[in-house]
């Protein structure tokens, strides 16, 4: 059996659990070769290369657009990953080793960096493609540091492993993602060792530019898709459940158990992803199943997701949501009987790169819910310019998500639970296939709701 398998950044801090309870030792029973691990860098690590992804409080990527002393902090991020180093040296890290490894690493790229300066200055070449150059060269760090390390530890316990580094670091190659993959992957036997690979694929697309944040599950969806494996796992703090463990607590988060790539789309969403949607969508066109685990909980067997899986009995799966949403509606009397009304309003949004997460309409009104980033003040001005009264509501969102939630008074029993605890319902959706019912509320609401529909519709 072939298994790809992502390892996240919070996973892959605490590796000793790692190291226990998904890789395991090649003394214990149930050690097995015939497995590829993607790994992410290390919790926080990505933050400090490129802005932290919830704050957005500036990383060295932004010291080098801005023209700050972007080598101090390549300085104090070598410090931090050799910091980190040190916290594994008890479970086999090579110290010596690996701090060469990372020292010269963050020496040439603070040469690549210097270059790009020079090219800007030189005033031949626009700026963005060097900035967008450089983010990509920036994120690869990471992935390249935990890779490497992962790789150390496992051949100093006396494990086979094999380092597939896909940062395509000195490869001035024009390769795309896929090629690469190929590439590197093409004469690698996962039979006969752990094959460890960066989460980070370099690639003349640019895997930040197409995917952002969420490349390294990129990697791991190709990867997958490439070497046709039996089942992709993806390892996570937590289970995916029936609600966030962070607001219902631990004891209350029921594991999913198996549910389908239409629920995985659908909590992608909301930004409550069990997977990229551009990183589903391969596995689910090949028929590979994805397993979510908790790396703290190996003997649990976690949630499977599959293609065509539908619920032998109707029941709610999963209570997520937003409370970083809000609400645009636009009413206008002379919406009314209009043909294509909305078709201008989505143009609208096309052009401020906007997409909605709900849309509620009647006779004179339509409410789009968005996220509060994507709010700003030029695009509701222009709003206000052509149509009668504009109503920006600063909002959450909670959704009700299941493979099989098509059955009589679920609807009912969710409004009734919202009422009873005094949230107000703002806006309401539900579509004909009926896998998500979408209630907009008072921000302030936010988790009192997802609490009381987990308990009462989810843990009843």
């Amino acid at each position: 059996m072939l298994t790809v398998e992502k390892i996240g950044g919070t996973s892959m801090t605490q590796f000793y659990d790692v190291l226990n309870n998904i890789i395991g030792y090649p003394s214990s029973a149930d050690f097995r070769f015939g497995r590829v691990f993607i790994v992410s860098a290390y919790a926080s690590v990505t933050n400090l290369l490129l802005e932290d992804k919830k704050t957005k409080a500036p990383g060295i990527y932004q010291n080098f657009i801005k023209g700050e002393d972007y080598a101090v902090s390549l300085d104090s991020l070598l410090n931090e990953l050799l910091s980190i180093n040190k916290s594994f040296t008890d479970i086999g890290l090579d110290y010596h080793t690996c701090r060469e490894f990372i020292t010269e690493r963050i020496m040439q790229v603070k040469a690549y960096l210097n270059s790009m300066e020079d090219i800007i200055a030189s005033g031949y070449v626009g700026r963005d493609s060097i900035f967008s150059a450089a983010r990509e060269l920036l994120a690869s760090i990471g992935e390249a540091h935990s890779a490497f390390n992962t790789v150390n530890i496992l051949t100093n316990n006396g494990i086979s492993a094999k380092l597939v580094d896909l940062t395509g670091f000195r490869d001035s190659k024009q390769l795309t993602i896929s090629e690469r993959i190929e590439k590197s992957f093409k004469h690698v036997n996962p039979s006969d060792s752990i094959i460890v690979a960066t989460g980070y694929t370099k690639g003349k697309e640019g895997i930040m530019r197409e995917f952002d944040r969420g490349y390294s599950e990129i990697t791991f969806s190709r990867v997958a898709t490439y070497l046709q494996a039996d089942e992709a796992i993806i390892h996570k703090e937590y289970h995916l459940s029936s609600a966030d463990p962070k607001i219902v607590g631990v004891d209350k988060a029921i594991p999913v158990g198996r549910t389908n790539y239409d629920v995985a789309d659908q909590l992608a969403d909301i930004g409550m992803e069990a997977i990229h949607p551009n990183a589903s969508k391969p596995l689910e066109m090949a028929g590979i199943n994805l397993r979510i685990k908790n790396t703290f909980e190996p003997d649990h067997p976690g949630t499977v997701i599959a293609k065509d899986y539908i619920g032998p009995e109707a029941k709610i799966e999963i209570i997520a949501g937003s409370d970083k949403i809000v609400v645009v509606e636009i009413h206008d009397t002379s919406m009314v009987g209009e043909i294509g009304f909305d078709l201008e309003i989505m143009e609208i949004l096309k052009r401020y790169n906007i997409s909605y997460i709900m849309k509620a309409t009647n006779a004179n009104s339509i409410s789009l819910v968005i996220w509060e980033v994507d709010l700003s003040v030029d695009l509701v001005s222009e709003l206000h310019a052509k149509y009668q009264t504009i109503t920006v509501k600063k909002a959450a969102i909670v959704c009700i998500i299941g493979s099989n939630i098509a059955m009589p008074k679920i609807l009912a029993r969710a409004s009734n639970t919202l009422a009873k605890n005094d949230i107000n319902i703002n806006c309401v959706s539900q579509s004909l296939r009926q896998v998500n019912m979408q209630f907009v509320i008072d921000r302030e609401m936010y988790k009192k709701a997802i609490i009381s529909l987990n308990e009462d519709l989810c843990l009843a």
